[in-house]
């Protein structure tokens, strides 16, 4: 197609006024004037002509450039592809239009061929606050979305053109996070030193000392409040929710890459769970620190809890959430119609989710958390009290009765908050000499009776009803060995020795239940699993 380049100039004629144009007598000199290109595109389906015209060049090199330029675009356009011929034409028209810099060829080409828009110029920020209105989602999630994006994600990267985020982007933003983590760490030290200044030297202070304490505690109330260091598993989590966003860019082909999903951060893993094991205890006793951030029970732990919490209205939800690893959302919201006490199953098909203070009903946060479990002929007994105990309290309200139809519910039937499980554990934990646990955790004391029972870690995954494999082992590698290592040396012990080569063997005692340092040896016929339930049957729940 036709395409030419030439110079003119804006000089007028001071008698009449009119531009010289060609006719200027200054056009001798190649300093004088401005270049200009004409390049002729496909005609309209009419059939009518039209074409790229742009001017203001100071050289005729400047504006060659730009003539080749167009004519590079032009020929990106496949002549057998209407669409892409359609395409490069009406980028060249807005772009004339608009006075705007033509664009890179290369990228430009990538983006014909990938059926992108060839003039992208959405900012990542732009990008994520779309992605965000389209979302359906848990309230939580969707909290955890708005706050990676308000306070990470927009701040950081938002001015970023979608097209053209990578990799060194988000390594940037990540070393500013790291940076912003040591300025965090450094304001809540000098936050704790400034309180400790705020507090009286002796008792009764003297007016020089009220002073004093006036002025420490006017400098507190300027400094920052105390604020959390972002660790790895935050970290791991605003790139979810940034290769979340770009995975839909990519859906709707505006992006052909994903540089979230190809950034290397620190492992953000979730803690390990380790066993309260007689060593354990002994030294927690000793010095009151805790091994690791969650600890759990061993069976014949969770069994003198049980014992504490048996004359507690929510017996019931801890009994179950400690043999078959309910959460705390889920016995919350558990319904009387999704409960078979006859058939000995249980769907936790309804979850209470807390955001903030508020508890609202939602559906399981995984398709597979709403599988149907069994119940064991125990919790069938203690759930059949519960419900005894339920019916009474409905009599007593009479008409006042709210019927929620959940399983654990407040003595008028209103629902149960979440929380009121968590303040009753710890209320019941409090009477024991039991080591710490949190109310979630007993969801892995659930796992360790399920495998002490027998289970593999298939089963542990089955009953938790977890998403993968991979979650479930991910999670109790670290525990389920120490159950092995126990389960181990309760069956060696099983292997009758003579008198000669007993006496090179550790003796049974010393090979006792590792949480209970007090405890008989134990009987070498019962399964692991019947250290919960060895002293109760089903009938002693009846009262």
């Amino acid at each position: 197609m036709k395409g030419s380049t030439h110079r003119r100039c804006y000089c007028r004629d001071p008698k009449t006024g009119k531009p010289f144009g060609k006719k200027c007598p200054k056009l001798t000199s190649r300093k004088h004037g401005s270049y200009s290109i004409r390049q002729e595109l496909p005609p309209r389906e009419d059939g009518t002509r039209r074409s790229f015209n742009r001017a203001g060049y100071e050289s005729l090199k400047a504006a060659q450039a730009d003539l080749d330029h167009v004519r590079a675009l032009i020929g990106l356009a496949d002549t057998d592809d209407p669409d892409s011929v359609q395409r490069i034409t009406q980028l060249l028209e807005q772009l004339a239009a608009e006075k705007a810099p033509l664009p890179d060829t290369e990228e430009t080409r990538r983006r014909l061929k990938a059926g992108l828009d060839l003039r992208s110029s959405t900012t990542v920020g732009e990008w994520l606050d779309l992605w965000f209105a389209s979302k359906k989602r848990r309230r939580t999630t969707l909290n955890g979305y708005a706050s990676h994006i308000r306070v990470h994600l927009k701040p950081r990267i938002g001015h970023v053109r979608l097209d053209r985020l990578n990799v060194s982007h988000l390594v940037a933003m990540f070393d500013g996070i790291a940076d912003d983590n040591e300025v965090i760490a450094a304001e809540n030290q000098a936050r704790r030193e400034q309180i400790a200044r705020t507090k009286p030297s002796r008792p009764g202070p003297v007016a020089a000392e009220r002073a004093r304490l006036a002025i420490e505690r006017a400098k507190l109330a300027e400094m920052k409040p105390f604020r959390k260091v972002n660790k790895p598993a935050t970290w791991q989590a605003i790139r979810r929710t940034l290769r979340a966003a770009l995975n839909s860019a990519i859906s709707q082909q505006l992006i052909t890459f994903n540089p979230a999903s190809h950034v290397e951060l620190a492992s953000g893993k979730r803690p390990k769970p380790l066993l309260w094991t007689e060593e354990r205890v002994r030294r927690w006793r000793e010095t009151g620190e805790i091994p690791g951030p969650v600890m759990v029970w061993t069976p014949t732990q969770l069994g003198t809890y049980l014992d504490a919490a048996e004359e507690d209205r929510l017996y019931a939800a801890f009994h179950l959430m400690g043999t078959r690893g309910l959460r705390r959302g889920e016995a919350a919201g558990q319904e009387w119609l999704d409960l078979d006490l006859d058939a000995g199953s249980i769907t936790p098909a309804k979850e209470l989710v807390v955001d903030g203070w508020d508890a609202y009903e939602s559906d399981p946060k995984t398709d597979g958390s709403a599988d149907t479990i069994a119940l064991d002929s125990v919790n069938v007994a203690v759930l059949g009290v519960h419900r005894a105990h339920q019916n009474a309290e409905r009599e007593k309200w009479g008409p006042a009765w709210k019927d929620s139809g959940k399983v654990f519910a407040q003595e008028d039937g209103s629902r149960l908050h979440p929380e009121m499980l968590s303040n009753a554990f710890r209320r019941i934990l409090a009477t024991t000499d039991l080591p710490p646990i949190n109310l979630r955790d007993l969801r892995h004391v659930a796992a360790t009776l399920t495998h002490a029972g027998g289970g593999d870690i298939h089963t542990v995954k089955a009953t938790l009803r977890h998403s993968t494999i991979t979650l479930t082992s991910d999670t109790y590698t670290s525990l389920l060995p120490e159950l092995d290592r126990e389960i181990a040396e309760k069956a060696a012990n099983l292997v009758p020795r003579s008198r000669l080569a007993a006496a090179s063997v550790p003796k049974a005692a010393d090979n006792a239940d590792l949480s209970s340092p007090e405890q008989e040896p134990e009987n070498k016929e019962a399964p692991a699993q019947k250290d919960v339930h060895a002293h109760r049957s089903p009938a002693s729940h009846a009262g």
